[in-house]
């Protein structure tokens, strides 16, 4: 089984609902020639353990329908070791995942943007659109990414 880490800040809003939409983009087949398991989760790099996943989050998932319901865990360097790919929705995520297995060459290799040349917009504050807005974005970004990491080396 392949493991596939969103991560950004506190876990509560983008890293969450990339895992969401991962899961259900695989569950519904949504990724050509998957043919192994892939676990998908979140955490953030300045995350409080525990806290639910915000209700704009969830209601933007709701709205695709997809279900989730999640807490938030922060960052660790054995959640990275762990996973097979780490995907950070900004340039700072990465760097702070990256300093976590600074020593380890093969784990900061895989901890890359989510995005490539642009930050994943923090939606909190911003309302309804904003949280759509980073849905949508996330459903065309996830098979792509999903993909890169299943092509064979």
């Amino acid at each position: 089984m392949r493991t596939i880490l969103f991560i950004c800040t506190g876990n509560t809003c983008r890293s969450p609902m990339a895992e969401a939409i991962g899961r259900h983009i695989l569950e519904a087949g949504g990724v050509e020639a998957v043919s192994e398991r892939v676990f998908v989760a979140s955490a953030g790099v300045a995350a409080t353990d525990g806290l639910p996943v915000s209700t704009e989050a969830i209601e933007a998932l709701k709205r695709l329908g997809i279900h989730h319901d999640g807490r938030s865990k922060r960052l660790t360097a054995a959640m990275i070791q762990k996973a097979d790919l780490v995907l950070g929705m900004t340039a700072g995520h990465v760097a702070s995942a990256r300093a976590l297995v600074a020593g380890e060459p093969d784990q900061v290799a895989k901890i890359r943007p989510m995005a490539d040349r642009v930050d994943i917009e923090d939606p909190i504050g911003l309302g309804r659109e904003a949280y759509d807005r980073l849905a949508k974005r996330l459903m065309e970004l996830m098979p792509m990414r999903i993909s890169e990491m299943l092509r064979p080396s």
